[in-house]
């Protein structure tokens, strides 16, 4: 599955509205943040990179003012955290991921969440905002981050949520189209007053079933810790590997 979720993850960066490819590795940049939770790079399968290509890398990154940063499974390239390392890259984060597919899905236990899919630029807005909440403001709400959001589902990923009484948005989740038989699921959060309702299971298993819809054979995410991952594991997801974050610091 390593390979898979590889592929994956150049493909996806290849979607990014700007793209630059250098030696043997894929920058998916978006223009209108520098956050380098969003632009950051990934290997090709295979990869072996010299000096030469890993400063390339840098000064891709460094012309744009942004923070040399790089996210990829590690055993599939295990010549690149090696030379990276040399330039002066750290680990961020080993991070395992788990993958979820039609044989392992299972609905969440509390049946009664309605889990609705966003239409209006209200309900784009509202869903950014309870992420931002979610996620303790490490991500501010912002138009940019809603226009995002409204794109993810635009060109082919999905977007659910649950409204909270308010009319707002109790929690949500995004799933990235499907490439390569596999389509990666993110940004599952929760408000704080809303938790311990199976809000996370709910949105999880609904995009899990619209990725297969749409012919995935597999979705994948990875989890922030072991309260999320048994959240994960009881609509389906098992282990399957790692992902290796590392980045350059100024």
């Amino acid at each position: 599955m390593d390979i898979d979720v590889q592929r994956f993850a150049v493909t996806n960066l290849r979607r990014r509205p700007e793209v630059v490819e250098t030696a043997c590795f894929v920058v998916g940049i978006d223009p209108t943040t520098t956050s380098p939770y969003v632009n950051y790079a990934t290997p090709v399968p295979g990869a072996r990179p010299d000096e030469r290509d890993v400063a390339a890398l840098i000064a891709a990154f460094r012309e744009r003012g942004l923070k040399p940063r790089l996210e990829f499974a590690p055993d599939t390239v295990p010549d690149v955290a090696p030379a990276l390392r040399r330039a002066g890259f750290l680990t961020e984060a080993v991070h395992e991921y788990l993958v979820c597919t039609p044989a392992t899905r299972t609905g969440p236990r509390n049946g009664r969440l309605v889990v609705e899919t966003p239409s209006t630029d209200a309900d784009f807005t509202e869903i950014d905002i309870a992420l931002a909440e979610a996620y303790g403001g490490e991500f501010p709400p912002s138009p940019d981050g809603a226009a995002r959001l409204r794109r993810t589902q635009e060109r082919g990923g999905a977007v659910r949520f649950v409204r909270s009484a308010d009319g707002g948005c109790a929690g949500a989740a995004s799933c990235s189209a499907p490439a390569l038989g596999t389509a990666e699921l993110a940004g599952v959060g929760t408000r704080p007053a809303h938790r311990r309702r199976g809000i996370a299971a709910a949105v999880t298993a609904s995009l899990a079933e619209a990725m297969f819809a749409k012919g995935a054979d597999s979705v994948w995410l990875e989890y922030g810790g072991e309260g999320s991952r048994r959240v994960y594991e009881r609509v389906g997801f098992r282990p399957r590997g790692t992902r290796l974050y590392m980045s350059l610091e100024n």
